[in-house]
């Protein structure tokens, strides 16, 4: 009698090396197409964010196509705020600069008297920081204010994108259902990241609007120039996970260090780091829920992957590409929960649990119109 021979079976870790090739070749695919996909996925970030204004005025019978140009413009103003803001505060840095030149300078040679003391000569220390100072600053801020043709240009695509995006609306309900019918998995999964990512954009801007307004008033407090585009700059870095807050905090570190004193320079240190830890470390996390869902580690790992594969942007959107990711590939594939084991902030999650019961989706038409067949 013969015996039917079974297939042989890949060995586990071939297929572990599979799928880390095929995702080193995804992440460099989507590097060569960073310029493309970098806007695509903040368009969509920020659509995803401004969707329930859409979903609102539908419900309140406005027209639809109005109701679209309000989305769209929803969106072009949160950006057009944030172009402004960081314009206005390089411009008011360039002009306030060279006014600490002396102040650099005395600052400057008690750094040498003490790297003195250490065996350190004057003219190893010249090496060092010769043609750096105030003014050398300001030129370098007032070249790159100068070059805003990329800038522009992200913009205008950024732009395009977004009323695009408005204008495909309508169909979101139809393109709904018929993902929930066929692809239930994908469903949750989409569904999952829409909420996350929701709720990540409005609670981090909600504190890092809470952590900026602290931080402005300390430093008039503490009479630290340009207090204003300190808070803006802390509101920006803001959502840059990790290394946000030491971007925004050595710029007015210093500042108060050549306006004031070091005393000043320390006090600022101080508060930026309680108000951080206190805003962003305990209250923030309690409001964020599963919103991130991942462990500092992974968290600052993001950061770098991604700041990597999509430049600039991707700085800014780690967590939320991360959090795509993971909606994707882990939370809702039975065979892939265990992974929450390594990467989740709550390790419970890898246990494997049954498909949840039909949620709201978050993109989800409040008035769908007549079905489509």
């Amino acid at each position: 009698m013969e015996q039917t021979q079974r297939p042989p079976v890949m060995p586990s870790i071939a297929i572990i090396l599979l799928t880390v090739t095929a995702g080193i070749v995804v992440l460099f695919g989507m590097r060569q197409y960073a310029d493309i996909l970098g806007p695509l996925l903040l368009t969509v970030n920020l659509f995803i964010a401004a969707y329930p204004v859409y979903t609102w005025l539908v419900s309140l019978k406005v027209p639809r196509l109005l109701a679209q140009v309000v989305l769209a413009l929803t969106v072009f103003a949160i950006l057009a705020l944030f172009a402004y803001a960081l314009t206005w505060s390089i411009t008011a840095l360039v002009q306030e600069l060279p006014r600490y030149q002396p102040q650099f300078w005395k600052l400057y040679h008690e750094v040498v008297a003490l790297m003195a003391q250490f065996g350190i000569s004057e003219q190893q220390v010249v090496d060092q920081v010769k043609g750096v100072n105030p003014s050398s600053l300001a030129g370098l801020l007032s070249s790159a204010l100068g070059s805003v043709t990329n800038v522009v240009s992200l913009l205008a695509v950024i732009v395009v994108m977004v009323f695009m995006m408005a204008f495909d609306s309508e169909t979101f309900g139809d393109r709904n259902h018929l993902l929930r019918r066929h692809q239930p998995r994908v469903w949750h999964s989409i569904a999952d990241f829409i909420a996350g990512v929701r709720r990540y954009w409005v609670v981090t801007s909600i504190f890092g609007l809470i952590v900026a307004v602290i931080d402005v008033i300390a430093l008039e407090f503490l009479g630290v120039p340009l207090a204003m585009v300190w808070g803006i700059l802390s509101f920006i870095t803001n959502y840059i996970p990790n290394v946000g807050f030491v971007i925004g905090l050595v710029p007015p570190a210093i500042m108060a260090l050549l306006a004031n004193d070091p005393l000043t320079a320390l006090l600022v240190v101080i508060i930026y780091s309680v108000a951080n830890f206190v805003i962003q470390s305990i209250i923030q996390p309690k409001f964020n829920g599963d919103a991130v869902g991942v462990t500092a580690l992974v968290s600052f790992l993001s950061l770098l992957l991604w700041s990597s594969v999509l430049g600039a942007l991707g700085a800014l959107l780690a967590l939320p590409m991360t959090l795509l990711a993971k909606a994707v590939l882990v939370d809702h594939d039975p065979q892939m929960r265990w992974v929450n084991a390594f990467i989740s902030n709550e390790p419970a999650s890898a246990d494997p649990v049954p498909e949840p019961a039909q949620p709201e989706l978050p993109l989800d038409d409040p008035d769908p119109g007549p079905a489509t067949a």
